[in-house]
């Protein structure tokens, strides 16, 4: 089950986790805008192919002044080997907790089986976070099927950029 979702527009909650090139992923401390990709671990294919896709258009969000990162549940272990394995520029975090995933309000699944993985991981989210530190763009899904489109969610956020577009969704 999610925890209530992460509100649009509100300020990005302060966690950080450890990168696998020895640094730290702190969204809430990073200026300029940014985008956090929430994966769910090396057991996940349709990840795999998701950050081919990111990794391919990295030095275009790289030009429009993105940030890209990335984390999951993993253990530093799983997520260097698929650091090393699929060769992802972007800085790649790992043991995103349970409770994080929930202050996120982030979709938490358990294993199928020991084969798949050993510890419930979270389901596939994007965050973007804006100058001021909010999030102005909320993509949380509860399965590895549905994910933005990346060229897609690029091109949004140069229009929301250059036409001051507010953050949408924000009715209570």
């Amino acid at each position: 089950m999610s925890g209530a979702r992460i509100a649009a527009g509100s300020l990005f909650p302060a966690m950080s986790w450890p990168t696998v090139d020895g640094g730290t992923l702190d969204p809430s401390r990073q200026t300029g805008w940014r985008m956090l990709v929430v994966y769910r671990g090396r057991h996940c294919p349709l990840c795999k192919r998701y950050f081919k896709s990111l990794d391919t258009l990295l030095p275009e969000y790289q030009a429009a002044e993105i940030s890209v990162a990335a984390v999951s549940a993993d253990p530093y272990e799983k997520a260097r080997a698929d650091v090393e394995a699929e060769g992802w520029r972007f800085p790649v975090g790992y043991g995103l907790s349970i409770e994080q995933m929930r202050t996120l309000g982030l979709y938490v699944s358990t294993p199928r089986s020991e084969q798949e993985t050993d510890r419930p991981f979270a389901e596939p989210a994007v965050l973007v976070v804006n100058p001021e530190g909010c999030v102005q763009i909320v993509d949380v899904s509860n399965a590895p099927f549905a994910r933005p489109d990346l060229g897609a969610l690029l091109a949004g956020v140069k229009f929301v950029r250059e036409k001051n577009y507010p953050v949408r969704g924000t009715l209570s």
